[in-house]
């Protein structure tokens, strides 16, 4: 089989490789849901506190709590663990008030269960750096947690100070920030999380990875009654009608059931979710290798949609807003996720119709990737379904 590519049609081949071989060294890291631990200092007369949720799936890998090594962990386990988890994590973030150094010092140890389990709660208190005449004004807050062996780990921070509610995400490329205590327009508040929905369908790779399974038959149809496989389309707007019936079902279903969830509605086990957006991912592979569902595929992206949305909502679920900012929050970060996703979509679909009639597109693309994509799913599956299995205390 000779492949044969022209001038305009290789760039885009190598830009659509590309992009496919920038997603793969992320994948394996994306078995089970992101790693996420929640940060949060409440701000008062008094001075500043603060307490820590990290999974103890994190902890585990990091310091190790599972002491006897029965592949659970219970509450005396973590209790004989209580010193060296305050010092491990206290070690690893810096706080300054107005421009000072703080000292972090625990002052209790809870369990608390979150959408994907059981978490470390750690209290701690600010001490005074700042003189008693000076208010709390500027946070500044550096976040080292987990970033040396999980890149992907994200803080999220949330600040409650008599000026409102401020929130905040740390990733390894940006674990500095800084916190102006100060009154916040709407419109700024409603940008931090339009930002943090954008980021989040970009670096949730099974998202995405179901997307693009979705959309690859676009481009392609199947003559009825041939065994030919997947014939190009001659036009452009069946394709898009194609790819405008997919991606609104998809956001359509995850808007309803993301709104729900972080409402606080309705809520499924965080096992049972990712487990599920991982078969979503299998079966919309397996579905290019072998068509059973075609013309209808949108049907298939609203099914699926309705259980991604359960997975865009656990991270403002867990992040324990008020009611007020939670609305505010819910709005932002859902249309940052439909940005996010349109910013696909435009980048994919007109590279993907310049390549439609290539045996690249058709073999490479199509069939090859869907094969891998089909393999990389089936392994999530596995590893999402058997999970640690962690015992919180009674």
């Amino acid at each position: 089989m000779k492949l044969t590519i022209g001038g305009r049609q290789s760039g885009a081949a190598a830009l659509l490789l590309g992009l496919l071989l920038a997603i793969l060294p992320t994948v394996p890291a994306w078995a089970h849901k992101p790693s996420d631990s929640y940060l949060s200092f409440k701000v008062d007369e008094r001075g500043v506190t603060g307490q820590w949720d990290i999974a103890f799936r994190d902890l585990e890998y990091a310091i190790g709590l599972d002491a006897n090594g029965d592949g659970e962990i219970s509450w005396g386990e973590v209790k004989q663990k209580h010193a060296e988890i305050a010092s491990y994590a206290l070690a690893r973030l810096e706080v300054k008030v107005n421009g000072q150094a703080c000292a972090l010092s625990p002052t209790e140890h809870l369990v608390d269960d979150h959408t994907d389990g059981a978490y470390e709660v750690l209290r701690f208190r600010v001490w005074d750096c700042v003189g008693p005449a000076s208010a709390p004004e500027v946070l500044d807050v550096r976040y080292n947690l987990f970033f040396d062996f999980d890149a992907q780990h994200k803080g999220l921070l949330r600040i409650e100070s008599p000026a409102g509610t401020l929130t905040g995400v740390f990733a390894s490329d940006s674990s500095s920030q800084h916190f102006e205590l100060r009154s916040h327009t709407l419109l700024e508040q409603f940008g931090s999380f339009f930002r943090e929905g954008v980021f989040h369908i970009w670096v949730g790779i099974d998202h995405v990875l179901f997307l693009i399974s979705l959309l690859l038959p676009a481009v392609l149809f199947l003559p009825h009654g041939s065994r030919g496989g997947w014939r190009p389309v001659e036009r452009l707007g069946p394709a898009l009608w194609d790819v405008l019936r997919v991606v609104t079902s998809f956001t359509v279903a995850h808007s309803i059931t993301l709104s729900l969830a972080a409402l606080g509605i309705v809520s499924l086990p965080s096992r049972l979710v990712e487990s599920t957006i991982a078969f979503s991912v299998l079966l919309a592979a397996v579905n290019n290798i072998r068509p059973v569902v075609e013309e209808k595929r949108w049907m298939m992206a609203f099914l699926f949609g309705l259980i991604h949305g359960f997975g865009f909502a656990s991270v403002l679920a867990d992040l324990g807003l008020p009611r007020d900012a939670l609305l505010l929050a819910l709005v932002g970060f859902n249309l940052g996720v439909e940005a996010g996703q349109l910013v696909i979509v435009s980048v994919f679909v007109p590279l993907a119709f310049m390549l439609r009639a290539t045996v690249f597109y058709r073999r490479v693309l199509m069939i090859g990737g869907s094969v891998i994509v089909a393999l990389v799913a089936a392994t999530w599956m596995a590893e999402r379904i058997f999970d640690l299995k962690i015992i919180t205390p009674r």
